[in-house]
C-alpha cells in the first residue's frame, strides 16, 4: 500500500538545510486532519512557500494522489541548497514538483495572481534578534525577528496575492506570534480561520491555522470598517472588538 505522507527514511538531508521536525510533523498531521476536506477540494495548484527538505510538499502530494487530481505543484525556498534538498525527497517519493530558490515568491506573483487553491507554509517563527532574519544558511528556517513575526508578515500579503477565490493557506504558527492578532489581520481581508490542529511540545506551543476566503466574512468587515477621524485630522481603521476562543482543535474565527 502506497504510503499517504512522506517517508522519513526517503527524506533527503543537508548539513544547512532544516530536517523534518515536531512543526513539519504537525503541518502534514493538519493536512491530514483535513484531508477528506482536501480530496474533495481538488486543488488545481498547490505550493509551499520554504520547502526545506520537502516534507511537507512531497506529503501534500502523495495525499491529493490518492484521487489522482492532477495538481501542479510549486514549491519556493531561499536557501539554495534547501532547493536541491526538496527535489531529492519527491524524486524518491516519484513526487514532481516546479522548485525555485526565491525568497516566499519573488518573481512569481503575476504568473500566479489568484490561482493558488492550496498553500503551506511553515515559516520563520521563532523570535530571534532582528539581524538574524533572512540570514544564509539553515538559520534562515527559523528566525523570524521580534515576536517570530517578521517573515510572516511579509508572508501574508503574498498569499492574499496568490490565492484563488477558493483557496486555502495552512500556516504554522507558535504562541509568540500572537496567532489571534493574524486571524484578525486576516479577517479584515476577508479571510475566515480556524485552527486545525494544535500541540504542545517541551520548548513551544504550536498553531496549525487554515485560512480562507469568505463572502459572509468579507461582507462583516466591510460592514465594520469605518474611519474614524482623530484629533490631529488621521484617519484610522476601526472594527468591531471580537473575542475569540484558543485552546480547541477547529476553533473557527
Amino acid at each position: 500500500m502506497l504510503s499517504r505522507i512522506a517517508q522519513i527514511r526517503l527524506v533527503s538531508s543537508h548539513p544547512e538545510v532544516y530536517d523534518p521536525c515536531d512543526d513539519s510533523f504537525a503541518l502534514v498531521d493538519a493536512l491530514l486532519a483535513d484531508r477528506a476536506n482536501l480530496l474533495e477540494h481538488q486543488p488545481s495548484i498547490c505550493m509551499e512557500v520554504g520547502c526545506g527538505s520537502g516534507y511537507v510538499i512531497t506529503s501534500l502530494a502523495l495525499l491529493l494522489r490518492e484521487v489522482d487530481s492532477g495538481a501542479y505543484y510549486i514549491a519556493t525556498d531561499i536557501n539554495p541548497h534547501a532547493v536541491r534538498v526538496t527535489c531529492e525527497t519527491l524524486e524518491a517519493h516519484g513526487c514532481h514538483a516546479e522548485v525555485l530558490n526565491t525568497d516566499i515568491a519573488s518573481g512569481l506573483e503575476k504568473r500566479l495572481s489568484k490561482s493558488v487553491d492550496v498553500m503551506v507554509v511553515n515559516p520563520p517563527y521563532v523570535p530571534t534578534p532582528e539581524e538574524e532574519v533572512g540570514c544564509y544558511g539553515i538559520a534562515s528556517a527559523w528566525a523570524g525577528g521580534e515576536n517570530g513575526r517578521r517573515v510572516i508578515d511579509k508572508i501574508l500579503p503574498v498569499a492574499d496575492k496568490l490565492l484563488s477565490d477558493k483557496g486555502w493557506l495552512y500556516l504554522v504558527t507558535l504562541s509568540a506570534n500572537n496567532p489571534l492578532e493574524l486571524c484578525l489581520q486576516m479577517r479584515k481581508k476577508g479571510y475566515a480561520s480556524r485552527i486545525i490542529l494544535q500541540r504542545s511540545t517541551e520548548e513551544e506551543s504550536l498553531h496549525i491555522i487554515k485560512f480562507w476566503r469568505d463572502l459572509d466574512t468579507l461582507l462583516e468587515a466591510n460592514e465594520f470598517m469605518s474611519l474614524d477621524k482623530t484629533e490631529d485630522g488621521l484617519a484610522t481603521e476601526s472594527l468591531p472588538l471580537l473575542h475569540f476562543p484558543f485552546g480547541n482543535n477547529g476553533t473557527e474565527y
